[in-house]
């Protein structure tokens, strides 16, 4: 590994894009009028999938090492992190703003009525968490089995 720092730059740096891409995907959704299919979230997974691999890309890149794999697959989680703790606090305070948004997800969800921005906004934490956990690890897998057969 390079050094620590370079480990922090890229992952702060691909979490913020990650997080904007998840808000940009967001805004898009309500004006264009979707925001009541909530299965449509679905698609946040590969703007995470797509921050994630492109930190792990530059990583791979800038690293002196070969292929450390804790370390790289720490890197997916840490994205993760940074993307999806400001998204999940974005969440919770549009939640909080638009009431009308609230309780659509009050309607359409099953366990609606026991559900408020706080716990929707940890629900998204913790999904997108253990999502960056699991895609972090599937890339792993992926880049390991590449990089072992080209050298």
């Amino acid at each position: 590994m390079k050094n620590d720092s370079t480990f922090d730059k890229i992952a702060i740096k691909y979490g913020l894009l990650t997080f904007l891409g998840l808000i940009a995907y967001f805004l898009v959704m309500k004006l264009v009028g979707l925001m009541h299919i909530v299965e449509l979230r679905v698609l946040n997974l590969f703007i995470l999938s797509y921050g994630v691999w492109l930190a792990i890309k530059q990583y791979i890149k800038d690293s002196e090492d070969k292929f450390v794999y804790l370390q790289t697959l720490a890197l997916g989680v840490f994205v993760s992190l940074v993307a999806v703790l400001p998204f999940a606090i974005f969440i919770f305070f549009y939640m909080t703003w638009d009431a009308q948004f609230m309780q659509m997800i009050i309607a359409n969800e099953w366990f609606g009525e026991y559900l408020n921005p706080y716990i929707i906004s940890f629900l998204i934490f913790f999904e997108g968490i253990l999502s960056g956990f699991f895609i972090a690890y599937t890339l792993m897998q992926y880049m390991k089995k590449s990089l072992t057969t080209s050298t």
